[in-house]
């Protein structure tokens, strides 16, 4: 009986352990974020920041990288698109220690090092919400901070960069705002 108690106890700080690390993987344990002063979570992203207005790409600030962060990259996206998920941003090389001011350039590289790629308009970065007619769609501004900077070279896909980011990724982050017409 007394084994059997030891081999629970062993799974359970094993299963527990396990938990932490997996969390911390994800951002869950780490105190990750990604904020925005142009809206906060779960609420209406400005006009200036869509297709119906000026479409400029708004501030985006983090904060608790976690120890080996190299890099982040940007991920934005529309889950609630007719054809499905709709790639608004890509971004990655972007420095640890800094933010993206409203208004992001559309360039392939930025003076920082940071790199975009094709959003699925089919241009070089920031592409703002553009939902048809109806209810209003979700778009989610994803954070991975990575422990290495990727060999992936300017207007890379999506797909592309998801696959060169997906062993490096120490935590991530995210938020959400709305858009409808």
């Amino acid at each position: 009986m007394r084994s059997r108690s030891l081999l629970f106890a062993a799974i359970c700080l094993l299963l527990l352990f396990s938990g932490k690390h997996l969390r911390s993987q994800r951002g869950g344990a780490t105190s990750f974020s990604v904020k925005s002063t142009a809206f906060v979570e779960n609420s209406a992203i400005p006009k200036k920041h869509t297709c119906d207005g000026p479409d400029v790409s708004p501030a985006l600030e983090w904060s608790g990288a976690p120890a080996g962060t190299k890099s982040l990259a940007l991920i934005a996206d529309d889950p609630d698109a007719p054809l499905g998920t709709w790639t608004h941003w890509i971004a990655w090389n972007i420095p640890p220690d800094n933010s993206l001011r409203e208004g992001v350039q559309k360039t392939e590289t930025l003076a920082d090092g940071t790199r975009q790629g094709k959003n699925d308009f089919r241009r070089i970065g920031y592409g703002g919400p553009c939902p048809p007619p109806g209810k209003p769609h979700r778009y989610f501004f994803k954070l991975y901070a990575l422990d290495a900077k990727l060999e992936l070279k300017p207007g890379a896909s999506r797909r592309e960069l998801e696959s060169a980011m997906k062993v490096h990724i120490l935590a991530e982050a995210s938020l959400m705002g709305k858009y409808g017409r």
